[in-house]
């Protein structure tokens, strides 16, 4: 069972590093030339792989500098503009409810229903 274990953890690891590897742009391969990790993960199990997660692409630094940072708020309730459109709305909505409370009792939409339905 053990066995079967580090077989299909070697695969996956293999698997993981070769589409890493695949996948990183050229310029940024150290050591060797793309083509010869490609051989190093497939031909040398375990080493290959590890060696090439460890050694084989530059990183960003601990900032992730290479990332693209997003511009703005990152959820609806840190975004100033979206908090004042919804107080708005809360406003309107409770100013007409008021006016249909006061203006017009009985007179528009059903009986015990609710006005915003």
């Amino acid at each position: 069972m053990l066995r079967g274990f580090l077989v299909v953890l070697s695969i996956a690891l293999t698997v993981f590093a070769l589409a890493d590897c695949v996948q990183t742009e050229n310029d940024k391969v150290r050591g060797i030339p793309k083509w010869a990790w490609v051989a190093l993960i497939v031909l040398l199990p375990w080493v290959g792989p590890i060696t090439w997660l460890v050694v084989g692409k530059d990183r960003p630094d601990e900032g992730g500098v290479d990332r693209p940072r997003r511009e703005g708020p990152t959820a609806p309730d840190e975004d100033p503009e979206f908090l004042r459109r919804l107080d708005e709305d809360i406003r309107r909505e409770r100013r007409e409810r008021q006016q249909r409370d006061q203006g017009g009792e009985g007179t528009d939409g059903p009986a015990g229903g609710s006005p915003n339905t």
